[in-house]
Formats: C-alpha cells, sequence, structure tokens
C-alpha cells in the first residue's frame, strides 16, 4: 500500500465529508476510496471512521490521525516546493545593501559576473555605513561589517574586511618611511571618521596595530578625518600624508606603485563580515544564488558554513 496516498485519501474522505465526494476529488472509485480506508484501519489495528449506510463519522483516534496526516502532507508539499525551486530560474527583482567602501570597491567589480549568470535577475542595490533594518529598508540581504547580534538575521561568514597604512611615494621621499608604529607620530596622518556610537568611534585620534610586538596604540595627529575611503584614498595619492585604507580599496594602486604600504608588518585589528538575510525569509531561488555568489567569491575559507546567531 501507498502510504502517502492513503493518508491523501483518507484526508480527503474527512474533509469531504463522504466516501463518494471524495471519490470525486481524488478521480477514484468510491470503492477504491473505502479499500483505502480500510487498508490504513487493518495498517494501524483500530478504526478511523464510524460508517453506516448514510453517514460516517470520525473516530476519536481517527480526529487524531488526520490532524497528524494534515501535518505530514504539509511538510511533503513543503519538501518538494523546496526541491522546485532549487532547479528554478533564479529571476526577479533583488533588493540589497552593504557598506560604501566594500560595495564600491568589492561588490560592483564582481556583479558583472553575477549578471552574467544570472541575467534574469535585476539588483537594486543600496551603498551606505548605516546598520539598516533589512524589513524597513525593503531589503533581501545585506553585507555587514563587525560583528552581527541580531537573533532575527542568518549570517554566512565572508573574509574579514581588512585595513592597511599607506602613502604616496613622493610624501614618503619627502617625510621618510617610519620603521615602527611609534614613528607615526612624527607624520601626518589622515584616518576614517567613524560614525558616533559604532564599535570603532573614539573621542582619541590613535591607531590600534598588530605587528611583530604584539597590540599596539599609536597617537596620531593629521590635517583630515573623512568618512569615505575613496576621498582617503584621494587625498593619500595627492601625498597629504598616511593614510588608513580598506586593503581592496588600496590594491590597484599599491600594484602600480602610486600608493606605497607603510608598516607591511603592520595592520589593522580585521573585521568580521558577514552576509545577511532574515531567519524567516523564504530562500528564493535569486535570493540563493545571491547568497552562493557572495560566499563563493568573498568567502572566508575556513568558515564557508552559516551562522545562526
Amino acid at each position: 500500500m501507498d502510504i502517502v496516498r492513503a493518508m491523501q485519501v483518507f484526508v480527503s474522505v474527512v474533509d469531504a465529508g463522504s466516501l463518494t465526494a471524495a471519490a470525486h476529488h481524488c478521480d477514484m472509485s468510491a470503492t477504491m476510496v473505502g479499500n483505502y480506508v480500510q487498508a490504513l484501519e487493518s495498517r494501524l489495528g483500530t478504526r478511523l471512521l464510524n460508517r453506516t449506510t448514510r453517514r460516517q463519522h470520525v473516530t476519536a483516534f481517527g480526529q487524531v490521525y488526520y490532524e497528524r496526516c494534515v501535518e505530514i502532507l504539509g511538510l511533503i508539499t513543503d519538501a518538494d516546493a523546496l526541491a522546485q525551486q532549487t532547479h528554478a530560474v533564479p529571476r526577479g527583482r533583488l533588493r540589497i545593501t552593504a557598506p560604501v567602501s566594500f560595495g564600491v570597491d568589492g561588490l560592483m567589480p564582481a556583479l558583472a559576473d553575477y549578471t552574467a549568470a544570472y541575467p534574469c535577475v535585476d539588483l537594486d542595490l543600496n551603498l551606505g555605513d548605516t546598520v539598516t533594518d533589512l524589513v524597513a529598508g525593503g531589503f533581501e540581504a545585506a553585507i555587514r561589517i563587525g560583528p552581527v547580534h541580531d537573533e532575527t538575521l542568518i549570517a554566512r561568514a565572508l573574509a574579514p574586511y581588512r585595513m592597511i597604512l599607506c602613502a604616496a611615494p613622493a610624501y614618503l621621499a619627502s617625510r621618510g618611511m617610519p620603521n615602527g608604529p611609534d614613528d607615526l607620530q612624527q607624520h601626518a596622518c589622515m584616518t576614517f571618521s567613524f560614525a558616533h556610537g559604532t564599535e570603532w568611534w573614539s573621542p582619541r585620534r590613535e591607531w590600534r596595530l598588530l605587528g611583530p610586538e604584539g597590540d599596539v596604540t599609536v597617537p596620531i595627529t593629521g590635517p583630515l578625518q573623512v568618512d569615505n575611503s575613496q576621498a582617503l584614498r584621494r587625498t593619500a595619492l595627492a601625498g597629504m600624508g598616511i593614510t588608513m585604507l580598506p586593503e581592496m580599496v588600496a590594491r590597484d594602486d599599491l600594484a602600480t606603485h602610486r600608493l606605497v604600504r607603510v608598516l607591511p608588518q603592520h595592520e589593522f585589528p580585521p573585521r568580521p563580515m558577514h552576509v545577511v538575510y532574515l531567519r524567516d525569509r523564504r530562500m528564493t531561488p535569486k535570493l540563493q544564488s545571491f547568497i552562493a555568489f557572495v560566499t563563493a567569491r568573498f568567502g572566508a575559507a575556513t568558515d564557508a558554513a552559516a551562522h545562526r546567531l
């Protein structure tokens, strides 16, 4: 006996109120419907329906069994739908948000490959350094730099976001290359202005660096703080001083020697980065394709699994 089909027939009998009505719904004879119900009762060793020539009643056990059948058949339907989505073509509008620097210098260049692979997905990308509520903003996914503590989100770890020190060759030719963190106090140091209330904001102008000697905090001075990495990059290229920059922002300038790495044995503490989405959001093909693409392109090699926070 096909137990799933028998459950479907039994549920139809209860919902329809009679074997005849269930037979019409199931596109089979009333005799066949009765056979399915009898086979279930024989398998279970108890009656599911009390039948007379004119009417039927669900037994106490039959009511409990009916409710469980409805639950089981619903799970089967959900599993089938999930399998169908896996093979479905990602399509439709996908609204995502990301920090400005990562979005401009990391995500945007990579999206050409994503759109080539999934031409039926229309991306709506919002770049901003404010942590935006996904529900309020209508976003399906977000890139977040820093720890994720929101229990409504599922976060998949990406490679840490790294910051380095660099300067233009002309500046270093005139002021000299620092030999250690303490030498930075003799230089013009331009730094990122973090938003008040974030974990990286500080009332003091100082840089915390990790190097061979451990964790070092150095007071700094300089002519500029700015809340945009591309603006900091421009000041560094203009020779204004030593600048903290995201590694991905400085990568091309370092390769072409327009900028030079300063204190290459030292870097700022790496910041965790994740792609996040709502815990209760249905994993549509378009969202699934984006999560898979971002984790493959920017994922941490040591942590590709989903973290439920």
